[in-house]
């Protein structure tokens, strides 16, 4: 029997007790078996358990994992894929989740808890929102668990949660690690082990002399030569994943056995997950075969778990990864190593956040395995000052923000629930919890403003929703422009292939930088069209001050996406754009979403008959998520429910 530490036991005796809880601990302390007890207790109580994860790959790795601790009672719904819904433990993004509760929440009748993983995702830009609506519309017969990292802020988060709910929440606080974290600096290519020592040289630092590189080899010699193998190597770009992991191609990690035992491994994996005839697969293995790897976003979700499946086994022993192999995944090491301490953001350079490097820092130290971890930091003096070091080593981790704004989709749901007095759902938010006077008044105005607006647009009239209303209302992040295409009729006049690309224009991701390509007239035509309505719409929503605008299109994966549906080469799509395998995959993902979300709505016929046929014509092979899990569980033949 596995002995709990006291935070633990604490969480547990709360969760019995019929609390909602809020656990924050630093990674790797052991936050998933609370959550393991909660749907343990559920399943002998005959109850359901929702959990819901930030990414979808985190998703898919709990589905496994429940999958194997609670056989035939797990389910995994997201947006690509849904495999036993009828289960009583769902697995969900928390996208997901959130949209049951708005249209579908006579489905959560049966659930009575859902627990949070990474709850200080609230603080995220782009999707905490989600994480707040979820929390402030919760059913009044659940409870919650939420998990996270250090939340400095956790007090005020729970008394927030208490006064939105008729129910007492616990927080239960775990401020020390399991396994200690040393850490070191690589600086002018020597390895120093006091910070004191570093700031000292920092300070000396002529910005006019030479700095001498800090070489990985060097670096990773130092790691072989005091046993802290394994090993995760953080980069902030893919690019520089995979030229990092090629440099150390001179060296070798593994003995005689252990090559034998890694090469059989791919080999099997690659044939299971059906990757055998991907270019990826011969590439990479001299890599494999020594015992380094690479991961990243860019490569296709298939690879990625390859490369997991052999790191979580011990035979990687160096990888280089993104900060995403951070995220929830659950793949300890002996030691981390930072590239830099510097990464690139949509809006430029920033230093890491004290949360951030934690987050990575975090996966250092094996419980049970190891008694300390040991992290790495290459500093270059050009980067970073010595007080921008200490801080984000020593700094305070940064408080949980509200990042509050109701979509328009949010907005219409709950007006067909409450009409006008949707807006009174503003003050129940963190956002208002956290602000004052005037950041309160401006939060309530543009949820006003956007309510106005769509009035204005005729999505809401005098007795509710009108037509295009309820059929936008399913489409979260695109309501307005399917919106205004559904009501002219001009989606009813698409056969599939230009649905699709009208589909794949609207949702897709694209970096900046990146060359628009040719299209055929047909397509060209509705890329325009498209172009004049998101300008129209901009024009709108700068008239209410309604912020952020409605996201221009982008048709770069267009063709791409084609050449998918008609021949099924995806060689040969992605030498159409200069995208990454694993960015089309994931786009073609969310046509795949929001082509479902059309079929299943309140269309025409037509309409619904022409998404569901492009949506088959994109949803096979390596593209087909509920296909890529099942292989990954070893059950290809099982139906999804």
């Amino acid at each position: 029997m596995i002995k709990l530490d006291p935070f633990q036991e604490e969480a547990i005796k709360y969760i019995k007790e019929g609390y909602s809880v809020i656990v924050s601990a630093p990674t790797g302390a052991g936050k998933t078996l609370i959550a393991e007890k909660v749907i343990e207790e559920s399943i002998k109580e005959g109850k359901g358990v929702i959990y819901t994860a930030p990414i979808k790959a985190l998703s898919n790795q709990k589905f496994r994992d429940f999958s194997s601790l609670f056989p035939g009672r797990v389910g995994i719904i997201t947006g690509d894929v849904s495999v036993n819904s009828q289960n009583p433990v769902l697995i969900m993004t928390t996208e997901i989740f959130r949209n049951y509760i708005l249209e579908k929440e006579e489905k959560l009748e049966d659930k009575s808890w859902v627990i949070f993983d990474e709850i200080h995702y609230l603080d995220d830009v782009e999707r905490g929102t989600v994480w707040e609506e979820s929390l402030i519309l919760l059913p009044s017969h659940m409870r919650f668990l939420a998990l996270s990292a250090t939340i400095p802020n956790i007090d005020s988060l729970t008394r927030w949660l208490e006064e939105i709910h008729p129910f007492p929440v616990k927080k239960v606080v775990e401020k020390e690690r399991p396994v200690p974290l040393r850490m070191y600096f690589q600086y002018q290519n020597q390895i120093i082990r006091s910070l004191r020592k570093l700031e000292k040289l920092l300070f000396q630092y002529d910005p006019w002399s030479r700095v001498k590189p800090n070489r990985i080899k060097d670096l990773v010699k130092h790691l072989k030569e005091n046993d802290r193998l394994p090993a995760i190597y953080f980069v902030f770009s893919r690019k520089k994943c995979e030229e990092l992991a090629w440099e150390m191609i001179g060296e070798d990690f593994l003995n005689f056995k252990e090559k034998e035992k890694v090469l059989s491994d791919f080999r099997e994996l690659i044939i299971k997950l059906g990757l055998e005839n991907e270019r990826w697969s011969s590439e990479v293995e001299p890599l494999i075969e020594k015992g380094i790897a690479y991961h990243h976003a860019g490569m296709l979700p298939m690879a990625k778990e390859v490369i997991e499946r052999l790191f979580t086994q011990g035979l990687i022993k160096l990888i280089f990864t993104t900060e995403t192999f951070a995220l929830g995944i659950n793949m300890p090491a002996r030691s981390v190593c930072f590239d830099d301490l510097i990464k690139s953001t949509g809006r430029g350079k920033r230093p890491l956040k004290v949360r951030e490097f934690y987050q990575m820092a975090g996966r250092a130290g094996r419980r049970g395995i190891d008694e300390e971890g040991f992290v790495y930091l290459r500093i270059n003096p050009h980067h970073l000052n010595p007080w921008e070091v200490r801080r984000i080593i020593y700094g305070k981790p940064e408080p949980v923000r509200s990042q509050f704004n109701a979509s328009y989709g949010t907005i219409l749901n709950l007006y067909r629930r409450l009409r006008e007095g949707l807006v009174e759902i503003y003050p129940l938010s963190f956002h208002f919890y956290q602000q004052k006077k005037r950041g309160r008044k401006r939060g309530k105005e543009l949820i006003q403003n956007k309510l106005k607006l769509l009035k204005d647009l005729g999505y809401i009239t005098s007795t509710g929703l009108s037509l295009k209303g309820e059929f936008s209302s399913h489409l979260f992040g695109y309501e307005l422009i399917f919106g205004e295409l559904f009501e002219e009729g001009f989606l009813d006049k698409l056969p599939p292939f230009e649905l699709a690309s009208l589909v794949c224009g609207v949702v897709s991701e694209v970096r900046r930088g990146m060359e628009l390509p040719s299209f055929p007239p047909r397509i060209r035509g509705i890329k325009n069209k498209l172009e004049i309505l998101v300008e129209f719409l901009r024009k709108k929503e700068r008239k209410y001050k309604v912020y952020p605008l409605t996201k221009k299109p982008q048709f770069h994966l267009v063709p791409g996406l084609l050449v998918w549906m008609k021949e099924g080469n995806f060689e040969k799509a992605q030498k159409l754009t200069k995208m990454d395998e694993g960015e089309i995959i994931r786009n073609f993902r969310l046509c795949i979403q929001v082509l479902r979300n059309i079929s299943e709505g309140k269309a025409s016929s037509q309409l619904r008959d022409n998404a569901k046929k492009a949506l088959e014509m994109i949803k096979w092979g390596i593209v087909d998520a509920e296909k890529e899990l099942m292989l990954e569980l070893g059950r290809g033949g099982e139906e999804n429910a």
